[in-house]
């Protein structure tokens, strides 16, 4: 047998041992569907030899664009098993965004859902013909509902078949090395163009030890997925870590406030992950108070702070559920840092300390470490770090310069190393020329009773440099105004701290992962509101100006 079989730890071999050691255990549940951790991998296994015998393997590149499903979450580990690498595309992309992903990545194959294959016909239309016929004979859809009924002419079936495989696992392909790249993310492009973040099957596995060890995960948990599988966050904190431990699955397509309350009521569920605006819209939802959630003991969240009015609320409407804030970025493959239940109130608004295999320091533009309790850029190092942007090596040196990872996130630590976010270093809202934390705007903004949601973003103007804007969501049945909101800002903040304009909407624009898309609504907003403001005056300038 060759050496590499004998060590070899890639994403496959995780589901694999799990299947050996828990065969009959329920690996996962979608719908009416039960899959056994045996099933599981015989469905892998399969699905891996049919996308062999139409040419893909290893270092293939395998584009998937779908919705959750039990078959995604087949294909993610069977592509691991392939040695193929898996590139997960955002499911809401205009096909120009899709198109521009598919070039860049070099997409041997496709794989969508059958009712999704419009915007990637469509896509091909925005291509280099080189670059579109490269995977055009080779395009899948999935089997599994919901889809349409008949298959898109140009597209073949990709079967779901949990008969044995017809060889053992070992015999079958010889798959990849530990080292080897397992998948490109790309980034979620709310601020800039999308980066290929190149992550190995090894960088994957040390975020997944981070993430067991200080996430408080365990075999016996049951498991909601609801967030995009094409996401970091619920692919490689939530599925990935979770099957290498053996818990139990539940898939649903999207997390819509009454799919998720159902599904924790009726499957028992014990562990949910979502960002602030799901736990939010949870709370706003009449059900609520009707679902039996008392099985639900671990609550994750992340992509952005928990505001401290909401933590709270969740806390006293879930009294048995403790919640941990997980922070990161693709690049990291997520995870960076952790808050742990017993420090949710005692450090409200920080995100924790550096996860196990992750070592986190914050440095000033001089590339130095900055004193307690001062503002630096968060950078971090060790084995959860990407390989590199794919095909752009100059953002790649950019972002490791002086041996650390460069996050492009402004942070701060406290004397006991606990983490809080500021801002993005590249999107600090600069007023009269003075740098405001826009969390600290939206922190205040939330206190107010009748506010479900709010995002404070700058809009370019000539006499502000930003003009601080909040954008603001108010509660069913609840009536506030733009001036309220303002005078309520001055009673705590300081004068050149308060938004010069509060805009009142039904909704956010956010992406399927709860992101806010801020760059969307800026550029929605920056017409109507530009050029508008009055001559700074006395009351409104910065300490400094």
């Amino acid at each position: 047998m060759p050496h590499s079989l004998i060590h070899r730890h890639t994403l496959y071999d995780l589901i694999h041992h799990t299947a050996v050691r828990y065969p009959h255990k329920t690996a996962v549940i979608e719908g009416k569907t039960r899959w056994t951790y045996l099933e599981w991998d015989i469905a892998i296994q399969n699905t891996a030899l049919f996308l062999a015998r139409h040419d893909l393997q290893k270092g293939s590149k395998i584009a998937v664009y779908a919705r959750n499903s039990a078959q995604y979450a087949t294909l993610i580990f069977a592509a691991a098993h392939l040695g193929a690498v898996l590139v997960p595309i955002n499911f809401m992309l205009s096909p120009q965004e899709i198109a521009y992903i598919l070039t860049h990545c070099q997409a041997d194959s496709v794989i969508s859902d059958s009712n999704l294959t419009l915007p990637l016909d469509a896509a091909r239309t925005y291509m280099p013909s080189a670059s579109a016929a490269s995977w055009q004979h080779r395009r899948f859809v999935t089997s599994v509902p919901p889809i349409s009924p008949d298959v898109p002419e140009g597209w073949t079936l990709l079967p779901l078949t949990l008969n044995p495989a017809e060889i053992p696992y070992h015999q079958q392909i010889m798959g990849p090395d530990n080292e080897d790249l397992a998948q490109i993310l790309y980034t979620s492009g709310t601020e800039s163009r999308p980066k290929g973040a190149m992550l190995s099957h090894s960088n994957l596995i040390a975020e997944y030890v981070s993430v067991i060890v200080d996430g408080g995960f365990s075999p016996d948990d049951v498991v909601l997925h609801a967030l995009p599988f094409y996401h970091s966050a619920q692919q490689h904190v939530f599925l990935g870590p979770y099957t290498y431990l053996g818990a139990t699955h539940v898939i649903i397509s999207a997390p819509r406030p009454d799919a998720i309350l159902s599904t924790i009521a009726e499957e028992r569920v014990t562990e949910f992950f979502a960002p602030p605006t799901v736990w939010i819209s949870l709370l706003r939802s009449p059900l609520f108070d009707q679902s039996d959630l008392s099985s639900l003991v671990k609550g994750h969240y992340g992509a952005a702070i928990m505001p401290k009015e909401i933590l709270q609320e969740l806390s006293r409407r879930l009294p048995r559920t403790q919640f941990w804030n997980f922070y990161g970025q693709t690049e990291l493959a997520p995870l960076a840092t952790v808050l742990k239940p017993a420090d949710q109130l005692r450090k409200l608004g920080s995100c924790g300390k550096a996860a196990l295999n992750v070592e986190t320091i914050l440095l000033d533009d001089d590339q130095k470490p900055v004193a307690a309790g001062t503002i630096g850029e968060i950078c971090h190092r060790g084995p959860h770090i990407m390989q590199g942007y794919y095909q752009d090596e100059d953002k790649s040196a950019e972002a490791f310069q002086g041996g650390w990872f460069h996050s492009g996130d402004l942070g701060v630590m406290d004397e006991e190393g606990y983490l809080t976010v500021v801002d993005r270093k590249k999107d600090k809202n600069n007023t009269t020329g003075e740098n405001v934390s826009r969390r600290a705007v939206e922190e205040v903004i939330y206190q107010l009773p009748a506010v479900s949601e709010v995002a404070v973003l700058g809009i370019p103007d000539p006499y502000w440099i930003e003009k601080m804007v909040a954008v603001v969501v108010l509660k069913d049945g609840q009536l506030l105004t733009s001036e309220a909101v303002q005078a309520f800002c001055r009673q705590h903040l300081a004068p050149y701290k308060v938004p010069k304009a509060v805009v009142m909407t039904a909704d956010l624009p956010k992406n399927p992962t709860g992101k806010i898309l801020k760059r969307e609504l800026r550029l929605s907003l920056q017409d109507s509101l530009n050029n508008t403001a009055p001559e700074p005056n006395a009351t409104d300038a910065s300490p400094g100006a």
